[in-house]
């Protein structure tokens, strides 16, 4: 399961372009309906284990908020990193996350969260003991549509795209909510389902 969503779609627009003219499987690229940030991950392999995980999560939204200092959140997205090995031989290619104003408010509102749910017991114990590390995955070898028969060595040459784009600044967005989402179901505007979500503070709007 995924928490914390965040709609930047930074290749909407040049997505198609971009794929054919680095001879990259257009398959690998991450939907960008579906970019989002991931808090932790979660073992919810029934209903009455959803249930408690979405009960949680409603239950730590004040304490979210005050870490928040309830004023809203931004990012920052900037440059492109591989999540293991090199460019020449990438399986993860993502943008970094930055918090807009450096106040280490975002990292705080994820520690109550992570806190929470590893004190209830749907956090395996491997996953309790990850680093946070906010990111927005560009591209992922898993989602390659192949047929080849070893794909846990699967790889791409990304040498050519970290050269134009390694530094490129994709912008700052708003993160609206912290969603409890889930994998491999999609709700109609193409983002995975929510079983759950708590609504961060929201600029003000001006009349």
């Amino acid at each position: 399961m995924k928490l914390m969503k965040q709609r930047a779609l930074v290749f909407r627009s040049s997505s198609q372009s971009k794929k054919k003219k680095f001879d990259i499987d257009k398959s690998i690229f991450i939907k960008p309906k579906t970019f989002h940030l991931t808090v932790l991950m979660l073992k919810l392999w029934n209903k009455d284990r959803i249930a408690q995980a979405s009960d949680i999560l409603q239950s730590v939204s004040s304490q979210v908020n005050d870490a928040l200092e309830n004023r809203p959140i931004s990012i920052q997205l900037r440059g492109l990193t591989c999540m293991k090995g090199s460019p020449a031989r990438a399986r993860v290619v993502y943008a970094p996350v930055l918090e807009v104003g450096g106040e280490g408010r975002l990292v705080r509102a994820c520690k109550v969260i992570t806190e929470a749910f590893v004190k209830s017991g749907l956090v395996l114990e491997r996953d309790a003991k990850q680093e946070l590390r906010l990111h927005a995955t560009i591209m992922n070898v898993r989602h390659r549509k192949s047929k080849k028969s070893n794909r846990r060595n699967d790889s791409f040459d990304a040498r050519a795209i970290f050269r134009q784009y390694g530094e490129q600044d994709w912008g700052e967005y708003p993160v609206p909510a912290v969603h409890l989402s889930q994998r491999f179901k999609f709700d109609e505007g193409g983002y995975y389902h929510c079983c759950c979500s708590i609504p961060l503070p929201e600029v003000a709007q001006s009349e």
